[in-house]
């Protein structure tokens, strides 16, 4: 039975249409004046609103109510209290006060700008998440104001041509790739189980590289999986637009349609779990590791970021020379502000998982860089350098201040460049080194700040200009500022060997390890940029650099474990299993043809055995290296040592198990292979 989209979209969300219906006038008018200008919740408004979100809850099914928030533990958390109150003759009758809900005094806060929503018949409240002091304790909190300090800051730059003040939006589209597996054989699988990723696994025999089943026809299994996963997500009002196959067996993409930045975000996580629920209603696991199969690709996040102004993307070229101008401003000051915080972004994007995936050939190198397209390339070259752009258009609008600056519209800048982690195309950038796993708040936080910091020094740099004097001004900023930063933009292959070398001479970060990444975060140049917009005070960046560092070496400690365990109890006894099978073989056989050539057999009976030999050594090496760097206290040295020490060690013993599983019978091996998972039917 089909669905009727526009029937079902949003019915299960308390959005600015049911609020018009359901709210007085008065009540619902304020309330927009809080979600569209910023301006305080009055507490009576709060309570009509909290009242009839109650009612309406209760009257589509819910039960229970939450504070839907963000923990600095990356995904979402809820306590369920439900609409209940006992009356004395024993029956209980609906209620449940949702005031506390909107003040800000406990430690959860309404945030008015993302919609309630009913999921699972709790009607979920997204919120802030705070100590009573006012510290920030999650991921959205920063991430609002940081919206707040870019609208500020973008209208001190909208004023100066001329331009009235008016609401400015984030807008990100995050597209999120994923794996969908049997849970048949999910379950076979202890690493897949406890890390979300195989520590173990041969290549299979065919791997991705006939590129069939990119954008192929999707299985009906995964079919059916996505016809719901849209349903629910509808219903959510999760603009789901795009759903396909991606490059590697059993990987997906579903990409939403852009939205403000802290909905965009709200709804992928909602998303994420949505996905992960309904697989299993489907005899199917889904898994959002950045890399749980090695040897082929791994699922990213990449954030789509753009600019709005009253409805009208500022990363648009525009048709007429100021609007040329306005746009080569905000383009500029997204340059100079990638640059100056490379390190940062880098390590927004650092984790366990994303470790093993940037750089791999399907993921952008853990070096920073711009791709801005042959056009906007030529542009910038021009203006570094004072000559006339070589672009040839009919269309070229030519400043009157002595450089051609831009065509009306440039070609289509959608670029095929994988390898680029920061990519202009067409009217936004793609930050593509984000993981599959990720909250996107932290990178946008930080994104949006590092833009604030370039348009207000743009800002008071113009302060009290106009008219011509403006224009001169202006250009002459830009032109400096694409000469001091031009290091950043590079449009060429990302994963070769020459680029390395080149990033290091141009002054490039390479960060290749979430340990080498964490110590950006509390820098001195980073807390001050965080203080300067009041993003973040230093108590609060200290504690996500602490709970960033100590969810990495946990999880490495797990794998490590997990590692250890699987060896010892799987794969050793099925190794020698089969050794011992074999030897008994090469003794019948000898038994009954003593002249027979058994050195086949004996060949892999004697791979088999040196096998075992290293990997019983390097099982030693790891456990005795692990125990040391799980007792080191400072948490930035363990980091460390986990990914100079621990992880090369488990994919030293990786290999050699690797190795042997295309040896040992398939009847022995004590896990389903690569082949099994990846092509299930």
């Amino acid at each position: 039975m089909s669905t009727n989209v526009s029937d079902i979209y949003g019915s299960l969300v308390f959005n600015e249409h049911v609020m018009a219906e359901r709210l007085p006038s008065v009540t619902y008018k304020a309330l927009m004046r809080t979600i569209e200008r910023g301006e305080p919740l009055d507490i009576e408004v709060a309570n009509v609103v909290a009242h009839s979100m109650k009612e309406w809850a209760i009257e589509h099914g819910a039960t229970h109510y939450t504070h839907w928030f963000q923990p600095l533990t990356g995904m979402t958390s809820e306590k369920h209290d439900s609409f209940l109150d006992p009356i004395s003759d024993g029956r209980a009758l609906p209620n449940g006060g949702l005031r506390a809900t909107f003040e800000a005094r406990g430690y959860t806060a309404w945030d008015p700008t993302s919609y309630a929503f009913i999921k699972d018949e709790v009607l979920c409240i997204p919120t802030a998440f705070c100590s009573y002091t006012g510290e920030a304790l999650d991921e959205k909190t920063p991430l609002l104001r940081s919206m707040a300090a870019i609208e500020e800051q973008a209208n001190r730059v909208l004023a100066l041509f001329g331009e009235k003040r008016r609401r400015i939006d984030v807008t990100i589209g995050c597209e999120q790739e994923y794996f969908l597996i049997s849970e048949e054989q999910y379950k076979q699988r202890l690493d897949l189980m406890l890390t979300n990723r195989t520590l173990f696994g041969y290549a299979p025999c065919k791997g991705q590289e006939l590129d069939d089943h990119y954008f192929g026809a999707i299985r009906p299994t995964v079919n059916e999986f996505m016809k719901e996963l849209d349903d629910e997500l509808w219903k959510l009002g999760v603009p789901a637009k795009t759903k396909h196959n991606e490059v590697a067996p059993a990987q997906h993409e579903l990409a939403p349609i852009f939205e403000n930045a802290n909905r965009a975000i709200d709804h992928n996580l909602l998303t994420m779990e949505k996905m992960r629920l309904i697989a299993s209603r489907h005899g199917l696991v889904c898994l959002q590791h950045e890399k749980p199969f090695a040897g082929i690709n791994g699922s990213g996040k990449h954030d789509n970021w753009s600019l709005a102004a009253g409805g009208r993307n500022l990363l648009e070229p525009g048709e007429n020379p100021m609007e040329n101008l306005r746009f080569l401003v905000f383009l500029t000051c997204v340059i100079e502000a990638v640059d100056e915080y490379q390190e940062l972004l880098r390590m927004s994007a650092a984790s366990a998982g994303n470790d093993h995936r940037l750089g791999a050939n399907e993921a952008p190198p853990a070096i920073v860089s711009i791709f801005l397209g042959s056009e906007l390339s030529g542009i910038v070259d021009a203006l570094v350098n004072d000559h006339e752009s070589e672009y040839e258009s009919a269309d070229k609008i030519a400043m009157d201040l002595g450089v051609s600056v831009l065509p009306a519209f440039l070609i289509d800048n959608t670029d095929r460049n994988r390898t680029s982690p920061f990519a202009f195309t067409g009217n936004k950038f793609e930050f593509r080194m984000p993981g599959s796993s990720q909250n996107l708040s932290e990178t946008n936080t930080i994104l949006n700040t590092a833009v604030s910091k370039s348009l207000k020094d743009f800002a008071d740099a113009m302060d009290g200009l106009t008219g011509e004097a403006f224009e001169k001004a202006a250009l002459a900023h830009i032109k400096q500022l694409l000469k001091d930063h031009s290091r950043i933009i590079f449009d060429g292959n990302g994963y070769s060997e020459e680029w390395q070398a080149e990033a290091a001479r141009r002054g490039l970060v390479n960060l290749p390890t979430t340990a080498d990444a964490m110590p950006a975060l509390i820098s001195q140049k980073s807390i001050d940029l965080f203080e300067e917009f009041g993003i973040l005070t230093e108590a609060e960046v200290r504690s996500r650099y602490e709970v960033k560092l100590e969810k990495y070496n946990k999880l490495i400690n797990i794998e490590a474990r997990t590692c250890k365990r699987m060896v010892r109890q799987l794969y050793l006894p099925a190794i020698a299993d089969y050794a011992a099978e074999v030897a008994a073989n090469i003794g019948k056989v000898h038994a009954v043809s003593p002249d027979a050539d058994l050195s086949p057999q004996e060949h892999i009976l004697a791979k088999l055995n040196r096998g075992v030999k290293v990997i019983d050594d390097l099982l030693i090496q790891l456990d005795e290296t692990h125990h040391r760097v799980r007792a080191i206290p400072d948490q930035q040295e363990c980091a460390n040592e986990n990914a100079s020490k621990v992880v090369p060690l488990m994919d030293a013993l990786r290999a050699e198990v690797d190795a042997l599983e295309i040896v040992v019978s398939a009847n022995h091996w004590p896990v389903p292979s690569y082949n099994d998972i990846l092509f299930y039917a």
